[in-house]
């Protein structure tokens, strides 16, 4: 390109806060990712199933990679800023403060993380009441999600977090705080319910109309308040005054990023369809998978419908699994042949998940790499089934296709998958997700989807786009397709035979235990 052509391209910064770094990307207007840097945050783990982490310590990484994908740029250039994050609980004083969310006091610990499993004897009171604002959730809360936490705080820390506490947010909304000044919300579930609050003992956030939790809705991608303030800019360096998108929790913007790719000239199913017959499927740490409806549609144990949640003026529904990356390096990690293939992986200048694939296809020989377990069958489920169980206590990984067959037969029509996170780049992972649900699989062009999510949000929030779909359309691009073998097909219907007995057996299982 000309320097003339080079100086009118438009840029969008993309900030996600994951569950152990923050990473920021400089993406262009066709959705390159020009930039990119990264930083760990600190995680604490006080007791079992307590994760906690300090929003001052996430606000600073964020200002250092922004500082950092920015650096040398024109300003004037950069256009917009969005943010995502993990779905922590943050909590502040009525001055902005943090306040500490355990018990020893340390107010910088002030977000209760995502993956906190504290407040289980709350959600089950939660579940108990059976009240109708649970239909919103698949008909069972999980003990990952907000109101649990919320009550856990009430109970455990009523004088020194929750009679001092000013506000409760939802990290991505901290995050367009602390950029704006604004304390405007980017989603409400369903609305909120002052019989739900009440009937599960958090009446006091009703008591000043949710001034707490939030009572002011911005849809994704919508402009908040004036832009960056002068302190947040000087920050981030960057101009104060532009504009900042309301956020999105991190798996929304990495569907995002990839759902509304153009597809011409691929030959997939879901050209020429409405945008409702993909799912994006967000694989990292944990998994989501995420389906957009025109009307409202409840699937038993997926989360949703909720409305604008990821596609403005679309249904939401989203299933997911609390451990898949974590899952499979736990077992590989913990088997007794780790040290063995760590020294073969770094004597091949090899990843050990590369080096394990290329051996697995040695020992496979002609026959589908599938066919190694044709005598084993293990239950998936280590860290509780989110969906579409909702059973906390079942350990391990749920296949995508049980999820895609609960969303089905509620409603869903699905032909296309749309895969990103740190997986996607696992060719063998992608390959079965393809042979085992019989549906293509379509890789993002930049592996990075969740930040080009993020970035899409900065777009839209710029008016350089007349919506989310059209940004989409144009920043989310088609790397290569995966699909099915359809000749493998039989024997994974098969395995999933057994694996639906084997869901069956714990039920019946339980039950035993329980009458016992």
């Amino acid at each position: 390109r000309s320097s003339v052509e080079q100086t009118s391209v438009k840029y969008y910064v993309g900030i996600d806060v994951g569950s152990a770094s923050v990473r920021a990307a400089l993406v262009d207007e066709f959705g390159t990712v020009v930039m990119h840097a990264e930083q760990p945050i600190q995680i604490w783990e006080p007791q079992p199933d307590h994760y906690e982490q300090s929003s001052a310590d996430i606000w600073a990484a964020c200002c250092a990679v922004t500082k950092e994908v920015v650096c040398g740029v024109d300003a004037s250039q950069i256009r917009g800023i969005g943010f995502d994050a993990t779905c922590s609980l943050v909590v502040v004083d009525k001055q902005f403060q943090p306040l500490a969310v355990n018990s020893q006091g340390q107010n910088n610990r002030n977000a209760i993380m995502w993956m906190d499993h504290r407040a289980v004897s709350q959600v089950d009171r939660i579940n108990a009441t059976q009240h109708r604002i649970l239909s919103y959730v698949g008909g069972v809360m999980s003990v990952e999600m907000q109101p649990p936490k919320l009550l856990w705080i009430k109970e455990n820390l009523q004088e020194s977090c929750w009679e001092k506490a000013g506000y409760f947010f939802d990290l991505p909304d901290f995050l367009s705080w602390k950029a704006t000044g604004v304390t405007a919300r980017y989603v409400n579930y369903g609305g909120w319910d002052d019989s739900f609050w009440k009937i599960i003992g958090l009446e006091d956030l009703v008591k000043d109309k949710y001034e707490k939790i939030g009572n002011h809705v911005l849809s994704p991608g919508e402009s908040v308040g004036k832009g960056l303030t002068p302190e947040a800019a000087k920050e981030l360096g960057l101009p104060e005054g532009i504009a900042v998108a309301a956020s999105l929790i991190d798996a929304h913007a990495g569907g995002l990023g990839v759902i509304g790719a153009d597809v011409r000239g691929h030959n997939l199913p879901c050209e020429n369809q409405p945008i409702t017959s993909r799912v994006a499927l967000i694989c990292g740490t944990s998994s989501c998978h995420m389906g957009i409806s025109e009307t409202p549609i409840f699937v038993p144990g997926v989360w949703g419908p909720y409305f604008s949640a990821m596609v403005p003026g679309l249904w939401l529904n989203e299933g997911g699994q609390s451990a898949t990356g974590k899952l499979i390096e736990h077992v590989v990690q913990g088997h007794v042949a780790f040290p063995e293939l760590q020294s073969k992986a770094a004597a091949s200048a090899q990843s050990i998940y590369t080096y394990l694939n290329s051996h697995l296809d040695l020992i496979k020989k002609s026959l589908p790499v599938g066919f190694l377990t044709v005598d084993l069958h293990v239950w998936p489920d280590f860290h509780g089934n989110r969906s579409p169980l909702t059973d906390l206590t079942l350990k391990g990984m749920l296949g995508t296709r049980h999820i895609l067959e609960a969303m089905e037969a509620a409603g869903h029509h699905i032909n296309t998958l749309f895969l990103c996170g740190g997986l996607s780049k696992n060719p063998l992972f992608v390959q079965m997700h393809a042979d085992i649900t019989g549906k293509p699989v379509v890789l993002s062009k930049e592996v990075e989807s969740v930040l080009v999510g993020a970035a899409i949000l900065g777009a839209c929030a710029s008016g350089d786009f007349a919506s989310i779909q059209e940004a989409m359309a144009k920043m989310g691009k088609i790397g290569r397709v995966v699909r099915p073998n359809h000749e493998h097909k039989r024997f994974y219907d098969k395995k999933y035979e057994v694996f639906l007995k084997l869901v069956e057996h714990q039920r019946e299982y339980r039950s035993i235990m329980k009458s016992s």
